[in-house]
This record gives structure tokens, sequence and C-alpha cells, in this order.
């Protein structure tokens, strides 16, 4: 079922999606600075592209206080924004019996949308 799922989800925008998180990260890795959030687009644009079968979970992450300023950056500058457009298309999804996976697959999306650092996909 998560091999029709993410299939179904690639054909229906998810290829898109992942598309636009990885010209994103390649544009923050242009800078120095936006290396290290260019990476957490780059793992975004992982569950993107095959979110059936995956989930996000918390690290114990090394960095610190790090993890958090990174965070509160990521937030201010459109991590809120992403995560309220896959909230929207979730909240759109469930309206339909047919859509709930995929409404659940946008939720995910939302977590890791916020605040990337210190998560990691498995």
């Amino acid at each position: 079922m998560n091999l029709i799922g993410n299939l179904i989800w690639l054909l229906f925008g998810g290829f898109a999606a992942a598309l636009g998180y990885v010209v994103g990260g390649l544009l923050l890795c242009l800078t120095i600075v936006g290396i290290p959030f260019g990476l957490q687009c780059f793992k975004i644009a992982g569950l993107v592209l095959w979110p059936f079968g995956r989930q996000v979970v918390s690290t114990g992450s090394s960095t610190g206080c790090f993890s958090i300023i990174f965070n509160i950056i990521w937030l201010l500058c459109g991590g809120l924004y992403t995560a309220v457009v896959h909230l929207f298309f979730a909240a759109l999804l469930f309206i339909t019996i047919i859509g709930i996976p995929f409404a659940r697959q946008h939720l995910k999306l939302v977590e890791l949308s916020l605040m990337p650092f210190g998560k990691q996909v498995i």
C-alpha cells in the first residue's frame, strides 16, 4: 500500500513539491550561511518525494543550542509559511474520504517543515 500511495502522491503534486524544496535547497547552499538550511530543505524534499512508510522522529541533537537558534531562524524566514501551506492542503484533503491518507502525510510534513533541526526522517 505504501508503494501505491507514494506513486499517487508523486503523480498529484509530490514531485513538483520535492522539486521546489530541492531548488530552494540549492539556492540556500550558494551561500556559506545558508548551507545548514539548504541541507534541511534536502531532508524535507526526500520526505516529500516518498512520504508513505516513513516517519519523523526527534533526535538528541549534539548541536546544543544551535538547533534551537536555527529553528527560530527557519521559522521566521519561511518555515511558518511552509507549515501553513501543508496545513491548508491537509485540511482540504481531510474533507474527502479518499484524501485522508494524503492529508496525514501533509500533517507529517507540517511537523518537519515547521522546525526541521533536531528531527530525523526514518
